[in-house]
């Protein structure tokens, strides 16, 4: 399994913005939007995830909505594989099944095609989003994924907030992996 060296790292750490007080005041908030526009650090990015998942003989990457899809239909290109969307409630054409998650005040849904996995039972498939913090958005996509009858071999994210509970309570349903962590 491939790790990025020091300063493979760095040039993608430091590609991140942070935003103080976005959304709101005491939130430190992490745009990737300086990432993208950056073509060395996203090149770095997807070619170390290439590495990685290469030889997971993965069938699927599913990305979360909206920032997942950036990610996942890339690398689902680079890896041959289809990619699928897990989507906000409402959101997709077809007949879909759903995962209720807990907000900070309420809760949300995410769904995905009944059928979006095709016909082979047991699917492996690599969940991706750009940020795990609480982690419910991804529990919900992980419980989505295995409700289709494939399953979520690993969750994957670019940043992982490892200073709250998302991880810990993901690694309980199945793998995880930060690209990089902040404590």
């Amino acid at each position: 399994m491939t790790t990025l060296s020091n300063t493979e790292k760095q040039i993608v750490e430091n590609s991140i913005r942070d935003i103080k007080d976005f959304p709101k005041s005491g939130i430190v908030f992490k745009d990737i939007t300086t990432l993208l526009n950056n073509k060395e650090a996203y090149g770095i990015l997807m070619n170390h995830l290439y590495q990685r998942y290469k030889e997971y003989h993965l069938d699927y990457i599913a990305g979360i909505d909206a920032r997942g899809f950036i990610f996942g239909a890339a690398l689902a290109q680079m890896l041959s594989l289809g990619f699928v969307p897990i989507r906000k409630k409402g959101k997709l054409p077809y007949t879909t099944i759903s995962e209720t998650y807990a907000l900070e005040y309420g809760t949300d849904e995410i769904e995905v095609h009944i059928d979006a996995f095709g016909e082979k039972k047991g699917a492996r498939v690599l969940v991706i989003d750009d940020l795990i913090a609480t982690g419910g958005t991804a529990n919900a996509a992980a419980t989505l994924v295995n409700r289709t009858g494939a399953r979520c071999i690993e969750c994957c994210f670019i940043i992982g907030l490892s200073f709250l509970d998302g991880i810990e309570k993901l690694q309980e349903k199945t793998d995880v992996y930060s690209v990089i962590e902040v404590n």
